[in-house]
């Protein structure tokens, strides 16, 4: 059932060559008082092992191929509180680990386990008080001296190995990532469905959370963005809170997590189903914006190419709409345009919705490879101001997908969400 994480564990060991690793999954949080927040697992342990029990600890002994776990013990008196525990035997079993022990046994084990190794992977600085840990079995092996035993005596960041395997999604990570675009595309398009002028933005966050839970996706992958009207204008707005009025845009940044994958899409659509003549001015701006960013995404492009194209078209859109004055160069140059967009074209994502990876290797850009997967989300944030045209104030515009870097070029997997404007007002109109 888990052979992909196993195959990850070994391909993890041999990148190691020798060594041994550490690494635990996230610490459960407390809320408050005796509440805590749902527990999500560490995405690089997840990626390792699929196990996503909290309290757990995974071990790799490189120089034997040796996979280990540690874990909460079955306990069928706190399972008839909590639920179900795999115990060590039952995720040795389903998880394909080749050895599973008590958590409770991990200050005894780990000094032996290190004792004689040459070096040591683990993520240090994440978690503080595990370091503590560490350095503690660290210096039990150090104490053992007279023994002729010995730590380590190589330190490595295990996520700089990590974050690379993580940059490529495999053949069963594709598939769920294009699952979990398929269900975020549904919260959208329900949301369309749904929005009328006078309701709140938290009314139309339920449509979308609804949606996604009834399509098995428990969580949403973030806090979703619900901004109507001016609060389009604040990128990470998330009180969601106001009434949309008639004749504003709604602006809608959110996806789905699932089996731990996120999806994140962002559509602007207007209160009423109609947009006018401005916001259609503008949003023609940001959707040709973003079609040259997601042409832009291939094997062998750099990096940065998406984001240089939707750039320019997004600044000769500003010169058009008499925000700016000057030429598209003598714009990006001076940096005048991030006054109305003042971020970059998107991010990688995966088991984060801001997923890891380097996106430079040796200063320079690197460039995409089959089974990348990034964001392509440019926008326009029009602020009052006395260079800004009465009639786009308060517009905010983003437009946001999901792309996959294929063989031949790309897919854009959260397609479903209509995105021309005459498809958004058809969708709201119910025809």
């Amino acid at each position: 059932m888990y052979q992909s994480h196993a195959e990850r564990r070994t391909r993890l060991m041999q990148q190691m060559g020798e060594g041994i690793a550490i690494l635990p999954t996230a610490p459960e949080v407390v809320r408050n008082a005796d509440s805590h927040y749902p527990y999500r697992a560490d995405s690089h342990f997840l990626y390792l092992t699929g196990f996503a029990e909290p309290e757990a600890v995974l071990v790799l002994d490189a120089g034997a191929g040796k996979s280990i776990l540690f874990c909460r013990e079955k306990n069928l008196e706190r399972e008839v509180w909590e639920g179900f525990r795999f115990g060590p035997d039952g995720a040795r079993e389903a998880f394909g680990f080749d050895e599973a022990w008590p958590l409770a046994e991990l200050d005894i084990r780990l000094p032996d386990l290190l004792s004689g190794q040459k070096s040591l992977w683990w993520n240090v600085g994440r978690q503080p008080a595990f370091d503590v840990r560490v350095n503690g079995w660290l210096d039990a092996v150090r104490q053992r001296y007279r023994s002729g035993e010995q730590p380590p005596a190589l330190y490595h960041d295990l996520l700089v190995l990590l974050d690379e395997m993580r940059m490529i999604k495999d053949a069963g990570e594709r598939a769920t990532l294009r699952r979990a675009g398929q269900i975020s595309a549904q919260g959208h398009i329900q949301a369309m469905r749904a929005t009328r002028p006078g309701m709140m933005e938290y009314q139309v966050e339920a449509e979308i959370l609804h949606t996604f839970i009834r399509n098995g996706a428990r969580y949403p992958s973030y806090e979703s963005i619900v901004a109507g009207g001016a609060n389009a204008c604040t990128l990470h707005y998330a009180a969601n809170n106001a009434r949309l009025n008639d004749g504003d845009l709604l602006l809608i940044d959110a996806g789905c997590e699932l089996n731990g994958y996120a999806g994140d899409i962002t559509r602007t659509f207007p209160v009423n189903g109609k947009f006018s003549p401005a916001q259609r001015d503008v949003y023609e701006i940001v959707l040709a914006a973003e079609l040259a960013g997601i042409a832009a995404v291939k094997p062998g492009a750099v990096w940065n190419e998406p984001g240089d194209a939707a750039l320019r078209i997004l600044v000769q859109g500003m010169l058009d709409l008499k925000l700016l004055d000057g030429s598209v160069d003598g714009v990006i140059e001076s940096g005048a345009f991030r006054q109305f967009y003042m971020h970059g074209i998107g991010h990688m994502i995966g088991l984060d919705v801001h997923d890891v990876g380097q996106r430079k290797q040796g200063g320079q850009w690197r460039t995409y490879q089959p089974g990348m997967c990034t964001t392509i989300e440019p926008g326009l944030y029009i602020r009052p101001a006395p260079n800004v045209p009465a009639a786009l104030h308060n517009i905010g515009i983003r437009i946001e997908d999901d792309v996959l870097v294929t063989e031949t070029g790309h897919e854009v997997y959260t397609a479903d969400v209509p995105k021309e404007i005459d498809a958004i007002e058809i969708l709201m109109q119910g025809v």
